[in-house]
């Protein structure tokens, strides 16, 4: 039986991502006796395989948009490189961490990190449930329109919200304490990465400065 191109590609694309992760952490690490990245794995691969599956059957353009990369705003471009290697650096770290020793993260600690991931990417998971157009570059689409509902209606960059939170909590889930300066130097580039975001909605798409008077707040309601 042959196999939808798109579901093929999305399957590769999975694929691949869980083992360029499974090598950033047992690689440095020497050891798979690891069990903090394992359970990281599960709580990001086992959901992300289940909102694939539900945008697969429900909104395939979606997933579509998502596998767009290529950036248009040189903004955006510069934004992308430093998140890119702050990641690489990032992911890198906990292994060497769970190697020489360098940290000492409380199990109890680690679940609660845990927790937070997966309430983070369960309030991105909401995100792209209620806007098909949250893709991942940024960009305005014939027939866009502004998202007033859902996650929306409280402050008007919820995925950024649940990402910056899924960043700071990540590598006390990986159990160091080093890689988390790296982490967070990851906020400023995603604040840098809104307000152009939102120099770009405010110009190409209709209605968003009437939705900005609306909701005050960006990401933090209440602060910003």
């Amino acid at each position: 039986m042959d196999v939808d191109p798109a579901r093929k590609k999305m399957l590769l694309l999975f694929a691949a991502a869980l083992a360029v992760v499974s090598l950033m952490f047992f690689l440095p690490a020497g050891t798979l006796d690891y069990w903090q990245a394992w359970a990281y794995m599960a709580i990001v691969f086992v959901p992300a395989s289940l909102v694939i599956l539900y945008f697969l059957n429900k909104d395939p353009e979606f997933l579509e948009r998502r596998m767009r990369t290529r950036e248009k705003e040189a903004k955006q471009q510069l934004v992308v490189k430093l998140a890119g290697a702050l990641f690489l650096i990032g992911f890198l770290i906990p292994g060497l961490d769970r190697r020489f020793g360098w940290s000492s993260v409380p199990p109890g600690l680690v679940i609660a990190a845990d927790a937070a991931v997966l309430l983070s990417y369960f309030l991105v998971f909401l995100v792209f449930r209620e806007n098909s157009y949250a893709g991942r570059t940024v960009e305005v689409e014939k027939g866009q329109k502004v998202i007033s509902t859902g996650p929306y209606s409280a402050i008007r960059h919820p995925m950024y919200l649940g990402m910056i939170t899924m960043y700071v909590a990540t590598p006390i889930a990986l159990g160091s304490y080093v890689a988390l300066p790296v982490f967070l130097l990851i906020v400023p580039p995603m604040i840098l990465r809104i307000l152009n975001e939102e120099e770009v909605l405010r110009r190409e798409l209709a209605g968003y400065a009437e939705y900005c008077g609306k909701i005050r707040y960006r990401l933090i309601p209440f602060v910003w």
